[in-house]
Protein backbone atom coordinates (compact mmCIF):
# COMPACT_ATOMS: atom_id res chain seq x y z
CA UNK A 1 0.00 0.00 0.00
CA UNK A 2 1.14 3.36 -1.09
CA UNK A 3 0.30 6.67 0.15
CA UNK A 4 -0.15 8.14 -3.83
CA UNK A 5 -1.97 11.65 -2.44
CA UNK A 6 -1.85 13.84 0.35
CA UNK A 7 -4.69 17.09 0.70
CA UNK A 8 -3.94 19.28 3.55
CA UNK A 9 -7.04 21.20 5.07
CA UNK A 10 -5.78 23.90 7.35
CA UNK A 11 -7.80 24.99 10.44
CA UNK A 12 -7.70 28.12 12.57
CA UNK A 13 -8.32 25.79 15.79
CA UNK A 14 -6.08 25.28 19.25
CA UNK A 15 -5.63 21.46 18.99
CA UNK A 16 -6.77 20.60 15.55
CA UNK A 17 -4.69 21.90 13.19
CA UNK A 18 -6.06 20.30 10.07
CA UNK A 19 -7.76 17.92 8.06
CA UNK A 20 -6.38 15.62 5.31
CA UNK A 21 -7.76 13.28 2.76
CA UNK A 22 -5.60 10.49 1.41
CA UNK A 23 -5.51 8.24 -1.42
CA UNK A 24 -4.09 4.59 -1.64
CA UNK A 25 -2.47 3.38 -4.67
CA UNK A 26 -4.45 5.89 -6.74
CA UNK A 27 -8.11 4.16 -6.09
CA UNK A 28 -8.46 4.18 -2.03
CA UNK A 29 -9.92 7.70 -0.53
CA UNK A 30 -9.83 8.21 3.42
CA UNK A 31 -11.53 11.64 4.11
CA UNK A 32 -11.33 13.53 7.14
CA UNK A 33 -7.79 12.46 8.97
CA UNK A 34 -6.65 14.96 11.41
CA UNK A 35 -3.79 16.52 12.49
CA UNK A 36 -3.48 17.36 16.18
CA UNK A 37 -1.50 18.86 18.27
CA UNK A 38 -0.82 16.92 21.39
CA UNK A 39 1.19 17.28 24.76
CA UNK A 40 3.66 15.75 22.85
CA UNK A 41 3.70 17.50 19.48
CA UNK A 42 1.38 16.85 16.33
CA UNK A 43 -0.21 13.45 15.84
CA UNK A 44 -2.37 11.73 13.24
CA UNK A 45 -6.22 11.17 14.43
CA UNK A 46 -8.16 8.73 12.23
CA UNK A 47 -11.78 9.50 11.02
CA UNK A 48 -14.09 8.33 13.40
CA UNK A 49 -17.83 8.08 14.27
CA UNK A 50 -19.92 9.21 17.14
CA UNK A 51 -21.72 6.87 19.15
CA UNK A 52 -25.13 6.82 20.93
CA UNK A 53 -23.17 6.69 24.18
CA UNK A 54 -20.92 9.91 23.43
CA UNK A 55 -17.84 8.04 22.41
CA UNK A 56 -15.95 7.67 19.59
CA UNK A 57 -15.31 4.59 17.12
CA UNK A 58 -12.57 4.90 13.94
CA UNK A 59 -14.33 3.67 10.93
CA UNK A 60 -10.44 3.32 9.39
CA UNK A 61 -7.39 2.85 11.00
CA UNK A 62 -4.10 0.94 10.32
CA UNK A 63 -3.86 -2.95 11.46
CA UNK A 64 -0.06 -2.23 12.92
CA UNK A 65 2.24 0.22 14.03
CA UNK A 66 4.68 0.34 10.70
CA UNK A 67 1.18 1.41 8.43
CA UNK A 68 0.50 4.30 11.40
CA UNK A 69 3.86 5.32 11.33
CA UNK A 70 4.53 5.39 7.56
CA UNK A 71 1.20 7.02 7.70
CA UNK A 72 1.62 9.94 10.27
CA UNK A 73 5.19 10.80 8.30
CA UNK A 74 4.10 11.25 5.21
CA UNK A 75 0.70 13.24 6.28
CA UNK A 76 3.01 15.74 8.57
CA UNK A 77 5.60 15.46 6.24
CA UNK A 78 3.26 17.21 3.49
CA UNK A 79 1.39 19.27 5.88
CA UNK A 80 4.80 20.67 7.46
CA UNK A 81 5.24 21.48 4.12
CA UNK A 82 2.41 23.03 3.22
CA UNK A 83 2.83 25.15 6.69
CA UNK A 84 5.97 26.13 5.84
CA UNK A 85 4.76 27.16 2.21
CA UNK A 86 2.00 29.29 3.71
CA UNK A 87 4.69 30.81 5.89
CA UNK A 88 6.44 31.80 3.43
CA UNK A 89 3.55 33.45 1.23
CA UNK A 90 2.53 35.58 3.94
CA UNK A 91 6.03 36.67 4.42
CA UNK A 92 6.58 37.60 1.04
CA UNK A 93 3.18 39.16 0.84
CA UNK A 94 3.82 41.79 3.96
CA UNK A 95 7.38 41.98 2.77
CA UNK A 96 6.07 43.91 -0.81
CA UNK A 97 3.48 45.80 1.42
CA UNK A 98 6.66 47.29 3.07
CA UNK A 99 8.27 48.29 0.01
Amino acid sequence: MNITDVRVFPVTEDKLKAYVTITLDHCFVIRDLKVIHGASGLFIAMPAKKRKDGTYKDIAHPLNADTRTEMERVILSEYERQTQQGHLGVSALLAAEAD
